[in-house]
């Protein structure tokens, strides 16, 4: 038997290990600006062209590389930062496992251009698929200028999995967001041809400013808290400028990002009572522990860390919050020194007056005289006291005769339940629903009337709320609940749906437009979803960098935020989901999430009391549609509880 096991060639285990360390264009900006920072740099430009699949280059002034370094810096595992095991725990680097460089240059062609400050020439280096075509001299400044060209030339499912320019253009922003908050005393910039972003060095506070802007620096509370333990530095948000989406939420760890929800959770129990159920905090906070006690080894892209001691750094983080929220006056506070009411000061010596009574003499407040017993009892007959006196006292009869009248009411013939909620049949748009249908034929019973919507489907017009959420109602098949938020979401879905597919939607232009500011991740989002608001309605313009104005909006939005509804849009279009961002994609799909973030906005919310008609008008045009049961992410709307189901409730 021959053998069957070989070593793989270099070039296929850098492709391998280049699934695990590059994803997509912005890991390559990750890595290269993580080597940039090891290697000392004060100024790091970078340049993309066609989202990082043409072009993506770094330029730094750090130490640079010698010839030698710049070759062996391409082999797998070849690293400055470790020369045992044991170095991964003192760590104070960014890329240390030699895996970046060596991935990069497996899928994509690669120049480099390097020289230290002690030699005359520089270095070029090209190398095409892990494969050196050239090495020669050239004159280059001092530091490291890296071009990574075609990204996945070689690897072309890797490439057609890769999202729109949009979207990977998003991608790469928010990276350089986090690479830049990180290293704020280094001056980075950025252009991607559309966009240039160029960032001073400064302190925390400045650099946040410098890359979120609105004021955001003006909102934040410091932190600064220094044990044995752990150092914790940094700022919170107020809690009135908690967001309802994209909070900005950042742990940083001895200088390299984190993402830890153990620290997510301490820091939201501080906010949790001072804050709306559905907003979060936004946080910048700084993590200095000894490189001893945690772990960044644990993940390929290292963006998950372990410490030895979390359990003992949440109280320390709690207490460093609430601390925080309480000195700065986020939390109300009660001024015991202040007056309720404003009261005029007596001059003094002046004693105030005691106020007097006019009481006449021989008054007493318990004695009714027979008069004030006449203006009483006026208006009342003595059949009226005999009534009175005839209340009965025979409870077991008043209870007999109370059901009695139940069932008089309700009528005898009782319920006759659905087993099965596939009798809902379809139904055209022709039988779209109102209080009284024409044509539809109606059964008498005692008790109410039963519409008929459909061929087999009898639904109650009588309807109840229930905890301010639930319609329940009744028919032949049994006793049906409802969820009356889900349920309008799924009517306004289906009409908005059919709206753009006629071409009926009507936009209606704003008495006082509205400014919009955008993060770059909003804006690459609008760009790739910009033709689809204009069918549902939306009109943007653009006004300044950073700044849109809404003139006008759908007719058939009215009492919702317009604000809130186009970034909800915006955020469902940044969502790495199917068939959303990739090239090709469905026109339908996009117009079908725009409609549902749209329904959902516009929808009555649990909590809202409805009157009857609105009960029954909500019921009636549910069960008009040709599918009423789930809503258009598959939440249910409905249940349906038959005989079987409700006898068992009570044997």
């Amino acid at each position: 038997m021959s053998d069957i096991i070989r070593l793989l060639p270099d070039s296929v285990a850098n492709q391998i290990a280049a699934g695990e360390v590059i994803q997509r264009p912005a890991s390559v900006i990750k890595e290269l600006v993580e080597n940039a920072v090891d290697a000392g740099a004060t100024d790091i430009k970078i340049f993309v062209k066609d989202a990082g699949r043409t072009l993506i280059q770094v330029v730094d002034n750090g130490k640079g590389m010698s010839e030698t370094d710049a070759r062996m810096a391409f082999e797998r595992h070849a690293t400055s930062k470790i020369r045992e095991a044991d170095d991964l725990f003192t760590l104070h680097t960014m890329g240390f496992r030699g895996e970046a460089l060596p991935s990069v240059c497996a899928i994509s062609y690669v120049e480099l251009k390097t020289r230290t400050a002690d030699q005359q020439m520089g270095t070029r280096l090209v190398i095409n698929g892990s494969k050196v075509e050239e090495q020669e001299p050239c004159m280059c400044d001092v530091g490291t200028n890296i071009m990574v060209k075609n990204i996945f030339f070689n690897v072309p499912a890797r490439r057609k999995f890769l999202k729109s320019d949009n979207v990977e253009l998003s991608n790469i922003m928010r990276e350089f967001e986090r690479l830049a908050l990180v290293n704020n005393n280094i001056r980075m910039s950025i252009d991607t041809g559309s966009r240039t972003l160029d960032l001073r060095a400064g302190t925390f506070k400045q650099r946040i400013g410098d890359i979120w802007k609105n004021n955001l620096d003006l909102h934040l509370l410091p932190i600064e808290v220094d044990t044995t333990l752990v150092r914790i530095s940094g700022f919170i948000s107020r809690p009135e400028f908690a967001r309802r989406r994209n909070p900005l939420q950042y742990l940083i760890v001895n200088g390299r990002n984190m993402r830890h929800p153990y620290f997510h959770k301490a820091i939201m129990n501080c906010f949790e009572p001072l804050i709306a159920a559905d907003t979060q905090p936004c946080y910048f906070l700084k993590f200095t522990v000894d490189p001893a006690s945690i772990d960044v080894n644990i993940h390929p892209t290292k963006s998950e860390i372990k410490f030895e001691y979390e359990h003992e750094i949440w109280p320390i983080l709690q207490a460093s919050v609430k601390a925080a929220l309480g000195k700065y006056g986020a939390v109300p506070s009660i001024d015991f020194n202040s007056d309720v009411l404003p009261v005029d000061p007596l001059p003094l010596g002046v004693n105030p007056e005691r106020p007097t009574l006019d009481i006449p003499d021989g008054y007493n407040p318990f004695k009714m005289e027979r008069s004030d017993v006449e203006e009483t009892t006026r208006g009342y007959t003595p059949e009226d006291f005999r009534r009175k006196e005839r209340v009965p006292r025979n409870w077991d009869s008043l209870y007999a005769d109370f059901m009695r009248g139940t069932r008089e009411t309700r009528g005898d013939a009782g319920f006759q339940p659905v087993t099965d909620s596939s009798a809902f049949r379809p139904v055209t748009d022709s039988m779209a629903f109102q209080p009284t249908i024409p044509d539809a034929e109606e059964t008498v019973v005692e008790g109410g009337t039963l519409t008929e919507l459909t061929e087999g489907t009898v639904v109650n017009s009588f309807c109840v709320q229930h905890a301010g959420r639930y319609i329940i109602t009744t028919s032949r098949d049994g006793l049906i609940i409802i969820d009356q938020h889900r349920a309008h979401v799924r009517i306004l879905y289906d009409r908005y749906i059919r709206m753009v597919e006629q071409g009926d939607q009507v936009s209606q232009p704003m008495m006082f437009p509205e400014s919009l500011h955008l993060d770059p991740e909003h804006q690459a989002a609008l760009g790739e979803v910009g033709e689809e608001l204009s069918k549902l309605g939306f009109q943007l313009e653009y006004e300044e960098e950073d700044c849109w104005r809404i003139a006008a909006v759908p007719a058939m939005l009215r009492d919702a935020d317009v604000k809130d509804v186009i970034l909800r849009i915006l955020d469902s279009a940044c969502e790495d989901s199917v068939n959303y961002g990739k090239e090709g994609r469905a026109t339908s799909d996009i117009l079908g999430r725009m409609a549902l973030v749209l329904a959902r906005s516009s929808a009555i919310t649990g909590g809202k009391k409805l009157t009857s008609d609105e009960m029954e008008h909500i019921v009636g045009e549910l069960f008009a549609l040709p599918d009423p049961r789930y809503t258009p992410n598959g939440n249910p709307v409905f249940c349906v509880l038959d005989s079987t189901r409700l006898e068992s409730m009570f044997r």
